[in-house]
């Protein structure tokens, strides 16, 4: 693989670890209200498919959203600002973490709800194949929210009609405080697709190459109009489930030992040192650039002014249809 590929993902999993650990000192500042999810240790998941994706394929997810907003090429500043509720931010401060788009680059939100951006993303997928575009939409749920109806429900009708639709099981292994072993009787979340004929795999989430290849093969099935396919993405996140979280259902030596021995991040710079892809020195420069850039974004978000008043009546209502002569 070339190197500035693998430079690529470095960067942008670094970007996102970053950025998260910024995000975290404003809410403890008290900067940032609210809910706030933090992604950190789950970068390589977002970073490997977006890798695997094209120009124009739609992507929706749920509330830990951050890490996908950046990988798929969202302005930090403008994401940052909308977290600390600034005019700056993508929905101009009203919205927050969960409520953020970019239709540029095809960002249908986060969302609060759990499993509710699931049948969202099947119906981006359908108005692709309705238009006869070649695009494909990732959907992107939690381990928790595997086990909601409307998941189900959508597996089903995706199958009927084959939409180009790739559904991510971001399986962190812990939901919102439960472990997969204590919530879930069958453990394999993938498999339960072949109840409906949808193909699928199980993928190690710390290796953002192995990440890469999967999310390739699900984009091929899908684009040649085969139907969805299911990734079961095996991750894990370093902090809990909101700041709030205390996490007390996990040891710390867990946590440190998947740091030390897993830590995606530190994968992907040993292959590239070990490669000689890379110097120390190279790393150090974009390790440099990232913390200025996500400096950056902190500044412009406390600099950027308060919504203005007449803002909470935008973006309300649909305009008026024009009336026919």
């Amino acid at each position: 693989m070339p190197a500035d590929e693998l430079k690529h993902y470095y960067r942008e999993m670094l970007l996102i670890r970053r950025f998260e650990e910024k995000a975290g000192q404003l809410y403890g500042m008290g900067l940032i209200g609210g809910f706030c999810h933090l992604y950190i240790g789950q970068e390589a998941v977002v970073v490997g498919l977006e890798a695997a994706a094209d120009e124009g394929d739609k992507r929706v997810t749920s509330y830990r959203d951050h890490g996908h907003m950046l990988a798929c090429g969202m302005d930090p500043k403008g994401v940052m600002a909308e977290l600390t509720g600034r005019d700056g931010g993508y929905s101009k401060g009203k919205g927050g973490s969960m409520h953020m788009f970019s239709k540029e680059k095809h960002f249908y939100g986060g969302h609060g709800i759990v499993g509710a951006q699931v049948p969202i993303g099947a119906g981006l997928a359908f108005a692709d194949k309705y238009n006869g575009t070649d695009r494909v939409t990732f959907t992107y749920f939690g381990d928790g929210a595997a086990n909601q109806g409307q998941v189900y429900e959508t597996y089903n009708m995706a199958q009927l009609w084959d939409l180009p639709v790739v559904f991510v099981i971001e399986n962190n292994q812990y939901a919102m405080g439960t472990s997969v072993q204590r919530s879930t009787k069958s453990p394999s979340l993938w498999e339960r697709g072949a109840a409906y004929g949808i193909k699928g795999e199980e993928v190690d989430g710390m290796d953002v190459l192995a990440v890469k290849e999967a999310g390739e093969r699900a984009v091929a099935h899908c684009r040649e109009g085969k139907g969805p396919y299911i990734l079961e993405i095996k991750t894990y996140r370093y902090r809990g489930h909101s700041m709030s979280d205390p996490a007390k259902y996990r040891s710390r030596e867990e946590v440190q030992k998947m740091r030390e021995e897993r830590d995606p991040i530190e994968q992907i710079r040993q292959v590239l040192l070990s490669g000689q892809h890379a110097t120390e020195e190279d790393l150090k420069a974009i390790d440099k650039e990232i913390k200025e850039i996500v400096n950056e974004s902190a500044e412009f978000s406390k600099e950027s002014p308060e919504p203005a008043l007449d803002e909470l009546w935008t973006d309300i209502y649909a305009k008026e249809a024009p009336q026919e002569a």
